[in-house]
């Protein structure tokens, strides 16, 4: 029996589930894979004993409390039929090189595309890469995104089974995007996946890579997830991370990213669904002359939670950072935002500016803002702001003297304040669908 198990009595119920699910698993000979990766799991789910679901005591989560997901009784989710149909809010067929469909974490091969791909291009199921060894992705799987991070990343180490692996070649020019969906979905209890992504683009490629983690209205399931991106040095990585769970649903997502010398990394991260919704953004500038952009976009309604953390590590010199996050919260919807720019001593000319804007619909609805400068370098050049505020009434009421109605009024605003991060996604398929979304999820407000 598997050591930690003796710790059980400090965790949730719901987290002894998982330490005994760990080690059925492990007895029943699942936790099969390189010697490597079977270690990384025991000391992962060793960590995940040791620190339980984080609390509201905890600072990085003290305006988060995950006491339902903590207290929910999720089963590990299974592969469940879902027809082409079902998914096809979601896909985008030839429009992209490449698309991977999991559900419930879970690898369908009859509902991706993987075939004829473009020259440079690797892409597949993460188990399929463990099955032979893992030696191409040891040197980054489990390790740009350490699964001390968080008790939640501990967790998806220790019990992920399978996630997507993309790797782009040296030199190699991806035109068409490649997507990988995580599908969700129950037919009893709740359930719990734990989907991995790691990306590796190689020298002087570039590449664009879409992930969507969706599910059915009324599914109450919980999503678990982790990315890793390797960008080598001049390469080029456009990411759109787009959150569409059912809003009974809870989502946590974990996602690192390491450059390299002059590479250039943008990540467009948009939150538009959950009942919790929890995301960790961090970057680490590894290499002189790079540009790393995260900007994202969060909707919340009703009784929603959205919660952003992000971190930019500026740890060599001569790199630039760029940090936009808008957030629109009606009802009682609550936000979060934690935006911290790290800059290392030696990190000479890094020129780092990070903004928060978010709009308050209704009287309820609230935001939790903090921006962080932690400067270890003096030749910088460094800024951040964040502002809170409501519909102006005055714009509110030129647009109405001119004949439009007031829910009109309100979303033609709304939309204006959104669109800046949604002008900034470069697929166009991808960017119609978010703007019809965004129309569709408009908090009501007050009138």
């Amino acid at each position: 029996m598997t050591p930690v198990l003796d710790q059980r009595a400090a965790l949730s119920a719901a987290g002894a589930r998982f330490l005994a699910e760990f080690d059925a698993r492990a007895r029943g000979g699942q936790r099969q894979g390189p010697k490597w990766l079977r270690q990384q799991r025991e000391r992962a789910i060793a960590s995940f004993a040791a620190q339980g679901f984080p609390t509201t005591r905890d600072e990085e989560w003290r305006f988060t409390p995950v006491a339902s997901i903590a207290d929910t009784a999720f089963v590990p989710g299974e592969l469940l039929h879902v027809s082409p149909d079902a998914l096809s809010p979601w896909l985008f067929g030839t429009e992209t090189a490449a698309e991977l469909v999991f559900v419930n974490g879970i690898f369908v091969p009859a509902l991706s595309r993987v075939a004829d791909l473009p020259a440079g291009l690797e892409i597949g199921a993460l188990s399929l890469v463990l099955g032979a060894g893992g030696a191409a992705i040891e040197p980054y799987f489990t390790k740009v995104a350490p699964f001390g991070i968080s008790a939640f990343a501990a967790l998806n180490t220790a019990l992920s089974d399978e996630g997507a692996y993309v790797h782009v070649k040296k030199n190699a020019l991806i035109e068409r995007p490649i997507h990988v969906l995580f599908y969700s979905t129950v037919s009893g209890a709740p359930s719990v996946s734990h989907p991995r992504l790691l990306a590796v683009v190689g020298e002087h490629a570039e590449v664009r890579i879409i992930e969507t983690y969706a599910g059915p209205s009324g599914h109450v399931y919980f999503t678990n997830a982790v990315s890793e991106f390797v960008a080598g040095d001049r390469a080029v990585v456009n990411h759109c991370r787009v959150q569409r769970e059912s809003t009974t649903a809870y989502h946590v997502g974990t996602m690192q990213v390491n450059t390299g010398r002059e590479t250039v990394f943008a990540s467009y991260n948009l939150a538009l669904g959950a009942a919790i919704a929890r995301n960790d953004i961090g970057a680490v500038l590894g290499g002189e002359g790079g540009d790393t952009t995260l900007n994202g976009l969060y909707v919340g309604d009703g009784s929603q939670l959205v919660d952003n953390h992000t971190t930019i590590d500026h740890a060599q010199p001569h790199n630039g950072s760029h940090e936009v996050y808008k957030g629109l919260l009606g009802g009682r919807a609550r936000g979060v935002f934690n935006g911290k720019i790290i800059v290392r001593p030696d990190a000479q000319k890094t020129d780092a500016k990070q903004t928060n804007k978010a709009l308050l619909l209704s009287a309820e609805a609230q935001i939790n803002t903090k921006p962080q400068l932690e400067i270890f370098a003096d030749d910088v050049k460094c800024t951040h702001g964040a502002t809170v505020g409501q519909l102006d009434p005055d714009m509110l009421f030129y647009l109405r003297a001119r004949g439009l109605g007031l829910a009109d009024a309100r979303a033609l605003l709304i939309r204006s304040f959104a669109g800046d991060a949604l002008n900034r996604v470069t697929f166009e398929p991808l960017r119609e669908r978010l703007d019809a979304t965004l129309v569709a999820l408009i908090p009501k407000g007050e009138a």
